[in-house]
């Protein structure tokens, strides 16, 4: 059933915020203003909960979080060579960084934090914030354009590996050694996406008609689809569903497409078990007589649902949830909105818009709520970051600022990082000392 979008925003196209992104797990929403920033939790179709709110940085610019935890980054354009790391539950600073040039975008997960500047990629290792590595024979990247997968387990980077062309550098984070090269498409790269295991990884180029889709770690191709044919468009974000069964797709047009990952490009070649299917073969063998770009053509998936947006112009976000035990389209837009669509996963269609909320309005805070019910917990460093291993248990309780505890989620052990680092205190090593300065010259590079 439809429900009436409340909270509209007023002709829709003002641009509010100067930044906004989901959290690794799709469970919670940062956005960055002229005034600071704030963290939403997504639990809710009807109720937009802000779990925090920070006026004193102004012009936040990037801004991210940890999963459910109580790290977040902020970077601010009265900064913006600098980045600063904060436990925002405790209302400190764990540490800052400063680089040689502007940063233009940071990715992050249990093992690594990544910073990305216009030609070089700083590799730290979460826990303690050791720089590892720096990459600097990379390709000028204006946008700040890459990837990190969230299965800290492989740590899988992607960058673009060209100025000209669609090449893909795939790197393993952990490891520190490039994979492979990937040839992902004959125009630049517009946005790359790992899937949550880090064994599928797709991109879009400028043009922005072709997605693709590869296998991790070798770079085969397994799926390709096609957003349009009409009209070239900027992608603005790409990202799978947490099962890896669906990919999302946001531009700047009015138009959201959802593709499901069910025909993989080998298979097509398969034997037919039906008629339908021996004349669909025929048809298709008939596409190798016709020029290439027909033939790709032909050969290329569309999209599974859509979602529509009643503005075009502005840079969105997508991503695909669960919430309430039901599938969830949510669009956050720079106009300072997030839409909420209800997703049917198994026949697509246009997705039904059920909820509008405005970031930038009033919203449940529940941050004195959760300092009221959560039990006591270590609030460390490394406790926000990384647990230490427990003994044989698969899983152990789960624990997040959003009231995870509480619930008695459980989440599996591998979720977490091992080894016990703790920045809070100046005796363990690196004291926290160690981690303010500027980042020229003080690592290994490549």
């Amino acid at each position: 059933m439809e429900a009436e979008a409340t909270d509209a925003p007023p002709g829709g196209v003002e641009v509010a915020l100067c930044c906004f992104s989901f959290n690794q797990d799709c469970t919670s929403l940062a956005i960055g203003t002229k005034a600071g920033y704030k963290l939403f939790s997504l639990s809710s179709v009807e109720q937009l909960d802000q779990v925090h709110g920070n006026n004193e940085i102004p012009d936040v610019y990037i801004v991210e979080r940890l999963f459910s935890s109580s790290l977040v980054v902020v970077v601010s354009h009265t900064k913006p060579r600098q980045m600063n790391v904060y436990h925002f539950k405790k209302g400190t600073e764990i540490c800052n960084y400063s680089y040689s040039s502007n940063i233009l975008s940071i990715k992050l997960n249990r093992q690594r934090l990544l910073v990305c500047l216009e030609e070089s990629i700083y590799i730290h290792n979460i826990k303690d914030m050791k720089l590892l590595k720096t990459l600097l024979d990379i390709p000028a990247n204006p946008t700040g354009l890459c990837a990190l997968s969230i299965n800290h387990s492989n740590s899988y980077l992607a960058y673009p590996g060209s100025l000209t062309s669609g090449e893909i550098v795939l790197y393993d984070g952990n490891s520190l050694k490039t994979v492979c090269t990937i040839a992902a498409h004959e125009g630049t790269l517009a946005a790359i996406t790992f899937n949550s295991s880090g064994s599928k990884l797709a991109s879009a180029s400028e043009k922005g008609t072709v997605i693709r889709v590869f296998s991790v770690p070798d770079g085969q191709r397994l799926y390709e689809f096609r957003r349009g044919m009409k009209r070239y468009v900027t992608i603005s974000s790409l990202v799978f569903s947490m099962d890896s069964q669906f990919l999302c797709a946001s531009s700047n047009t009015e138009t959201v497409h959802i593709f499901k990952l069910e025909n993989l490009i080998s298979s097509r070649t398969e034997e037919p078990s039906t008629w339908s299917g021996y004349v669909g073969k025929v048809f298709m063998a008939a596409t190798n007589y016709l020029p290439a770009q027909v033939s790709d053509m032909m050969n290329q998936d569309r999209a599974f649902a859509t979602g529509r947006l009643n503005f075009s112009g502005q840079k969105n976000i997508c991503t695909l949830s669960t919430i309430q035990k039901l599938p969830r389209l949510l669009v956050a837009s720079s106009n300072g909105y997030l839409y909420i669509y209800n997703l049917d996963p198994q026949d697509g269609g246009e997705c039904v818009l059920i909820k509008t909320h405005s970031l930038l309005g009033s919203a449940t805070t529940k941050e004195n709520k959760e300092n009221d019910l959560r039990p006591s917990l270590p609030q460390s460093y490394a406790a926000t970051v990384a647990r230490p291993s427990t003994s044989a248990a698969s899983t152990v309780p789960g624990y997040s600022e959003d009231g995870g505890a509480l619930r008695g989620e459980v989440i599996p052990e591998h979720e977490f990082a091992t080894g016990p680092v703790c920045l809070d205190d100046e005796n363990e090593f690196p004291p926290i000392i160690l981690c303010r300065g500027s980042q020229k010259g003080k690592t290994k590079q490549s």
